[in-house]
């Protein structure tokens, strides 16, 4: 047993670079041998080496997308205008890793204004070809072109008299021949050291679909408003449709006049917990700010607190946001300006505050 494990790493030995030899040789332990496992040489990688594996990875991947200009030619005009101005869906199927990317072109479409339906090609043969309606558009994703259940779903599919496009690396495949549409993604080699493993191949098709999404989305001119439409829930869209009537209306309003003494001040102030509070005339125009800052540069002044009104404190013209202003604007002002409120106004009308708490605790930051 001990020969046989002997030789079989000699064998693993021989296979790897000087450099990984060498490496080996300096730190192997020479030992007693007894009772010791054998080295696995085969996964004794230098650092080095690891690196290689990366670089060559992201290499040849990257020429894969590269090669992929060649391909976009009068088939993808023809399958972005005929989505475009579809009534139906888009039905996109696909089997193994390509069925992975499939999904993932689904919701990159779905996300972008281009109703989409993932169809699992399996599945499809044992009742999922009722999601096919009469005016959608089916798309099949396939590196080969040729699997089973790819050639099995395509008379399928021709028999509803449903457009076909193709995401396909072999243009001379059935699914290729069969198609109404053929976008190529043929590529040179696949990233894996076998050539075996779909690496650079479902990395052109994800990249083919995103030049579809995007080409669509340019196409019809779909905006950022259309996109926080879509994407509500996440950091992302909160930042796209949140506005600071959605944050101030919760707050207090603290507002003095301008002969409001400095008593007046200081409850309004502590007692709306804000640190700040506007300063208004009689028809409730915004004429300044008053924070603890300006409190603590007037009290340094010693002047009698007997004398002080709102007026002598406050700070004239201060930065105000308007109340249909995105949340993320508020927060650009507060950031040039390092300052943690802004007044809310609407026509020089005082409305209230917006603090960055609010942003924080709303997940805009």
């Amino acid at each position: 047993m001990r020969i046989a494990r002997f030789l079989k790493g000699l064998r693993s030995y021989k296979k790897i670079g000087v450099a990984e030899r060498s490496v080996l040789l300096k730190n192997a332990n020479f030992g007693k041998l007894g009772g010791r496992k054998p080295i696995n040489l085969r996964l004794s990688m230098t650092i080095q080496s690891i690196k290689q594996a990366a670089f060559r990875t992201i290499r040849l991947e990257a020429e894969s997308i590269a090669g992929l200009e060649q391909f976009i030619n009068e088939d993808f005009v023809k399958a972005i205008n005929l989505i475009a101005n579809a009534k139906g869906r888009v039905i996109v199927s696909g089997i193994g890793k390509s069925g992975i990317v499939a999904q993932k072109i689904v919701a990159t479409l779905n996300s972008t204004g281009t109703p989409a339906v993932f169809m699992h090609a399996a599945d499809a043969i044992h009742g999922d070809l009722g999601m096919i309606q009469p005016e959608d558009i089916v798309i099949i994703v396939s590196k080969s072109g040729i699997s089973p259940e790819i050639k099995v779903l395509l008379p399928l599919i021709k028999s509803f008299n449903n457009t076909l496009i193709a995401i396909v690396g072999n243009v001379e495949s059935p699914l290729a021949t069969q198609a109404d549409i053929v976008l190529n993604t043929t590529v040179s080699q696949e990233a894996c050291p076998n050539n075996l493993a779909p690496t650079s191949s479902t990395t052109a098709q994800m990249v083919m679909g995103d030049a579809m999404a995007v080409a669509l989305m340019e196409l019809r001119g779909f905006s950022r408003d259309d996109f926080a439409k879509y994407h509500p829930g996440g950091t992302l869209g909160k930042r796209l449709y949140l506005r600071v009537n959605d944050f101030y209306l919760h707050n207090e309003q603290p507002k003095v006049t301008a002969s409001a003494s400095l008593k007046e001040v200081i409850v309004e102030m502590t007692s709306k917990r804000l640190g700040a509070t506007a300063v208004v005339d009689n028809e409730n125009k915004l004429l300044g700010i008053i924070t603890d800052g300006d409190l603590r540069r007037m009290l340094e002044r010693n002047i009698s607190s007997e004398k002080i009104s709102a007026e002598n404190i406050m700070t004239k013209n201060p930065v105000t946001v308007d109340a249909d202003a995105l949340a993320v604007e508020a927060l650009e002002i507060l950031r040039s300006r390092n300052i943690t409120q802004l007044i809310v106004t609407d026509k020089s009308q005082y409305l209230g505050f917006i603090h960055l708490h609010d942003l924080i605790r709303e997940g805009i930051i």
